[in-house]
C-alpha cells in the first residue's frame, strides 16, 4: 500500500501562504461582476424549504419579482428551496439575478433561474459574505438555518459597530422569527449584552408589501451606496 509522504511545517506554512492568491481572486472576480449590477437587495433562506412551505417559496418569489420591477437586483446564495424562488422571481420581473454559490461536498448546485454572467462561484465562506454585504441595499430574510443566521448577525454585527451603514434588514414570516426575535429583546437586551436600540435593526413581517414599504421608505431620501 502506497502512502503519499506527509508534508512538513514549513511545506503546509507554504501552501497557506500561497491560497491568498485565492482569495484575492475571490474578492477580485466578484467586486469586477457585482459592481455593474446596481442598487440590489439580497435574499437569504433556507435550501431545504420546498413545496411542504409554500407559502415561504411563494413570498420570496414574489418579493424578487416586485424589487425586480422597482429597478432592483436580486442577488441569492445561489442554491435551491428559498434562493431558487427568489431568483425566479427576479428573472420574472426582468432585473438582475445573481447567485453567489459556494462550495460544498453533496449540497449545493446553481439553480436555473440565476443569469448566466451572474452566476459566482466561491470556496470562501468569508468572500462570499462580503459580497452580500457589499453590494447590498437591503436583507430579506425567509426561514432558514446556520447559514442564514451566520449572514443575519453578520450584518447586524458590521453595523452594531459602525463598519458599515445601516441599511433594512427584514424577518419575513413572523411564525418562524418571532422567537428569535423575542429572545433578543428580552434576553440579550435584558440583560444588557446590546444596547436598546439594537433591536431597532431588525423588522419582522409576513408580507411581500411590507418587506418594499420598508426598503423603499428608508431609501427615499438617503439615497443609494455600496457598503465598506
Amino acid at each position: 500500500m502506497n502512502h503519499q509522504p506527509r508534508k512538513s511545517w514549513t511545506e503546509i506554512q507554504s501552501d497557506n501562504s500561497w491560497g491568498l492568491f485565492k482569495v484575492m481572486a475571490e474578492f477580485v472576480h466578484g467586486y469586477e461582476n457585482l459592481s455593474r449590477i446596481g442598487p440590489s437587495v439580497s435574499i437569504f433562506g433556507s435550501a431545504r424549504t420546498d413545496k411542504t412551505e409554500p407559502q415561504y417559496l411563494q413570498a420570496a418569489e414574489e418579493i424578487a419579482f416586485q424589487l425586480a420591477q422597482r429597478g432592483f437586483g436580486v442577488i441569492t446564495g445561489g442554491g435551491p428551496g428559498i434562493m431558487e424562488a427568489a431568483n425566479r422571481g427576479a428573472q420574472k420581473g426582468k432585473g438582475p439575478s445573481v447567485g453567489l454559490n459556494i462550495d460544498l461536498p453533496f449540497e449545493q448546485s446553481s439553480n436555473p433561474h440565476i443569469d448566466h454572467d451572474k452566476n459566482l462561484n466561491f470556496d470562501y465562506f468569508f468572500a462570499r459574505k462580503v459580497m452580500f454585504i457589499k453590494y447590498s441595499q437591503a436583507f430579506v430574510v425567509m426561514p432558514g438555518g446556520f447559514g442564514t443566521l451566520d449572514e443575519l448577525f453578520e450584518a447586524v454585527t458590521l453595523i452594531q459597530t459602525g463598519k458599515i451603514d445601516r441599511f433594512p434588514m427584514i424577518l419575513v414570516g413572523k411564525d418562524f422569527w418571532a422567537g428569535l426575535k423575542d429572545w433578543v429583546e428580552n434576553t440579550l437586551k435584558a440583560t444588557g449584552k446590546i444596547s436598546p436600540n439594537d433591536t431597532d435593526l431588525l423588522h419582522l413581517v409576513d408580507t411581500p408589501e411590507e418587506v418594499l414599504a420598508i426598503i423603499e421608505d428608508f431609501y427615499r431620501e438617503k439615497g443609494y451606496t455600496t457598503n465598506f
